[in-house]
């Protein structure tokens, strides 16, 4: 279970599209426990299906692949630019009025969107993680180490942001932020594209 737990773990480490997401929520108190909820049982779906042997079925469709690489891709253009508009565009800082800018369902469904159209999530949990399982002779301890690890990185950094919330009580640093997550959003669209 040890080595899941640190493999799951250094996967889903990286800054990426989703974690930008959930640290920006995060920050803004917005729809955290939903949000940690979509991340880490999507994670644990996604790990249960290559510890059951789905990995192999993705790699023989790579067509699977390809139309997550592509959509994926467009829309963290979509994203990046976004941020990029916010980050030219913000004056504000952090509220903490309690009032919400986006609907929960809004907020739910990139959050689905960016997980699910990451190209890169099939290939780390689904393939790396369910080909690393079958060295195990637990392969379901093994599996539940890396959905463990997944539960408690995104409640982590959701529920963790509070603490830098006092650093973006400034207009500066949320345009700041914005213009890290667009250029996040942008390099990992490059990547999936040229990559």
């Amino acid at each position: 279970m040890g080595a899941g737990f640190l493999l799951g773990f250094s996967l889903i480490l990286a800054i990426g599209a989703q974690n930008a997401f959930i640290l920006r929520q995060g920050l803004k108190g917005e729809y955290v426990l939903p949000l940690v909820l979509t991340c880490a049982i999507s994670d644990a779906l996604l790990i249960a299906a290559g510890v059951a042997g789905f990995g192999a079925l993705v790699l023989a469709f790579p067509l699977v692949v390809s139309l997550a690489k592509w959509g994926g891709a467009a829309f963290l253009l979509v994203y990046g630019t976004l941020s990029f508009r916010s980050a030219l565009r913000a004056n504000d800082a952090l509220e903490t009025s309690g009032k919400t800018a986006t609907s929960i369902w809004a907020a739910v469904s990139t959050c689905l969107l960016l997980t699910w159209a990451n190209p890169h999530v099939y290939l780390d949990t689904v393939v790396l993680l369910g080909g690393i399982s079958a060295q195990y002779e637990l392969q379901w301890a093994f599996g539940s180490g890396a959905i463990v690890s997944s539960f408690v990185f995104f409640f982590s950094l959701g529920y963790g942001a509070k603490l830098l919330r006092p650093l973006f009580t400034s207009a500066r640093a949320w345009r700041v932020l914005d213009l890290i997550v667009g250029l996040v959003m942008w390099t990992i669209a490059a990547k999936l594209i040229f990559g």
